[in-house]
C-alpha cells in the first residue's frame, strides 16, 4: 500500500526535500528513507510493456555496476501496478536477457507520482511524464530533468550528471559544459576584485580553473 507523507501543495523544486513515501515495489515494501546516506536516481516512465521505456529499463540495468561504483542507487516508479510490473520485468528478461535488479515502484493511486509532479496536467492520460530527480544522501533534491513521453532519456548523461554533482560537492566547485569525471572544475566566480597575476593563460577573473 502505497503512502506519501504530508504531501506538498505544488512539486518539489531544487535544493528541497523529496517527498517522503513508503510504497510496494519490485524488492518488497521501500521507503524513501531507506535511502538516505546514498545518492539516488528516482525515475518514473508513462507504462510498462512500452517500447521506449523498455528500452530505459535494458540501459539503466546494465549500467547499474557503474551507478553501483559512484554509490547511486537506482529506484524506478510507474502508476501501474505491482504485478505489471512483475511480469513486464520477467518478460524483459525473458527476451532481452537483461535481468532488472532495481526496485520498481507502484503507484496505481498516482499520490507519489502528483506528489512529485509527475503526472503530466496536459496529458490525456494517467501516464506520468519521464521525470528525474537526482537525491542527495540527505533526502535533498539536487536535479530534476523532465523528457516528454515520446524521447528516451539518456543514462550516459545521468550518470555525468550524479558524478558531477558529487565532484561540485566535494571540491566546492562548479562543472563546466560537458565535464566528465577527471576533468578540470572550475572556480564560483568571485564576488570581490581579485588579483589578476594569479590567472593562467587562458583564464579570466570570471573562468578560472579550481586549483588542487
Amino acid at each position: 500500500m502505497t503512502e506519501v507523507i504530508t504531501p506538498p501543495t505544488m512539486p518539489p523544486r531544487l535544493n528541497e526535500p523529496a517527498p517522503a513515501f513508503a510504497a510496494r515495489s519490485t524488492a518488497g515494501p521501500i521507503a524513501l528513507s531507506g535511502y538516505r546516506g546514498r545518492w539516488l536516481v528516482f525515475f518514473s516512465h508513462p507504462a510498462d510493456f512500452t517500447p521506449v521505456c523498455t528500452s530505459e529499463f535494458i540501459a539503466f540495468a546494465r549500467a547499474q555496476d557503474r551507478f553501483d561504483a559512484i554509490g547511486c542507487a537506482l529506484l524506478g516508479l510507474s502508476v501501474d501496478s505491482l504485478y505489471s510490473h512483475i511480469a513486464w520485468l520477467r518478460d524483459i528478461h525473458e527476451r532481452f536477457g537483461v535481468k532488472v535488479a532495481f526496485p520498481l515502484v507502484e503507484d496505481p493511486s498516482m499520490a507519489i507520482a502528483q506528489a512529485y509532479g509527475m503526472i503530466d496536467s496536459a496529458s490525456e492520460s494517467s501516464g506520468t511524464v519521464r521525470a528525474t530527480y537526482v537525491i542527495d544522501p540527505s533526502g535533498v533534491i539536487r536535479a530534476i530533468v523532465w523528457y516528454p513521453m515520446n524521447v528516451g532519456r539518456s543514462v550516459d548523461e545521468l550518470l555525468r550528471l550524479v558524478a558531477a554533482l558529487q565532484a561540485c560537492e566535494r571540491d566546492d566547485a562548479s562543472t563546466p559544459e560537458n565535464w566528465r569525471p577527471g576533468d578540470p572544475l572550475v572556480e564560483h566566480a568571485p564576488v570581490a576584485d581579485t588579483d589578476d597575476a594569479e590567472l593562467r593563460e587562458g583564464e579570466s577573473w570570471y573562468f578560472r580553473e579550481k586549483r588542487a
